[in-house]
């Protein structure tokens, strides 16, 4: 399994971007893990799906965040992205990096305050 290690939270106001950084440890290509996604949870709700990068390519995303947030990946790098941008009040969460391995990272904390 891979290790994963988010970093980029913070605290922006509305309206604002962040972007999300996972890195991944691993031996071989990140472009050839099935999938990797991108995860948050807010305080009382449940875990949600925010975006997925399928090892073709092909992205998916909540209904909430769509066109608001995009998920890529530098394979050199070997770094999963979350770049959000028009951030909500309501996209305050702790954001988890997820692989299709089973593997997920620390999470980071997005908090959205005026």
């Amino acid at each position: 399994q891979e290790q994963l290690m988010e970093s980029g939270g913070g605290v922006v106001q509305p309206g604002g971007s962040l972007r999300l950084s996972c890195a991944v440890s691993t031996s071989r290509s990140i472009s050839s893990i099935y999938s990797m996604a991108w995860y948050r949870q807010a305080p009382g709700m449940q875990r949600e799906l925010v975006a997925r990068l399928s090892r073709d390519g092909e992205t998916s995303y909540g209904d909430s965040v769509k066109e608001r947030f995009t998920i890529s990946r530098d394979n050199d790098k070997k770094i999963l992205y979350l770049q959000m941008n028009n951030l909500r009040v309501e996209d305050t969460a702790t954001y988890w990096c997820y692989s299709s391995s089973g593997s997920w990272g620390q999470g980071v904390q997005v908090t959205v305050s005026s």
